[in-house]
């Protein structure tokens, strides 16, 4: 525990591996859905996470310019860990203040966590609309190796389509609510023409 606290043990270096688990971000990206964070802190994390084979540096093909940070595959292995301490965390939320920074991709690891649970036979991309933006999630071992999500709608496409608030995923992370019930009392809104969405809307 205590070697593993030298690695991660801070407060930014995990926020890092929650962007970075949807995808490869360059330095300005991370810096500004990292709120409160210096650009000297943030650079000397990125730093410090080169150095524990946590993250690499790369320059991004042409025509684009500059480098990007990603994951190593020790890096990714901490989303079980990130989604442990969301769910340890959930309870404390409270409700959200106006001057409180909402990213909507901030709830994709405890969302990823209770939809993997809740829809245990679903594999795919999951659409997940919030008022502050768009993410997917991707369900099922065949995401192993490769984003858990990402900004934006699914690009092949999601048969699946969420829609709530940041207070309706405080109440599936800290497990007030199920997913059924959501769906049920109307605070998630369902959208879709496959199976489940349907077996969804009618449980």
């Amino acid at each position: 525990m205590a070697r593993a606290l030298d690695a991660v043990g801070d407060r930014w270096t995990l926020l890092v591996v929650r962007e970075l688990l949807a995808g490869p971000r360059r330095y300005t990206d991370l810096h500004a859905d990292l709120p409160g964070v210096s650009t000297d802190v943030l650079a000397a994390r990125l730093k410090h996470m080169e150095a524990e084979g946590l993250t690499a540096r790369r320059r991004q093909p042409r025509p684009a310019s500059g480098h990007v940070y990603e994951l190593t595959e020790r890096g990714r292995a901490l989303l079980p860990v990130l989604t442990a301490l969301a769910t340890w965390g959930a309870p404390a939320l409270g409700t959200p203040r106006p001057t409180d920074a909402v990213r909507a991709h901030w709830w994709a690891v405890p969302l990823h966590a209770v939809l993997s649970a809740e829809l245990a036979d679903r594999m795919g991309p999951v659409d997940v609309a919030l008022p502050e933006g768009t993410f997917h999630l991707r369900l099922g071992p065949g995401t192993a190796g490769g984003p858990a999500y990402a900004e934006g709608p699914a690009p092949e496409g999601a048969g699946l389509r969420l829609e709530l608030d940041a207070t309706a995923c405080a109440a599936l992370a800290d497990g007030t609510r199920t997913l059924a019930e959501a769906v049920r009392d109307g605070t998630v809104r369902v959208t879709g023409d496959g199976e489940l969405p349907q077996a969804l809307r009618s449980a």
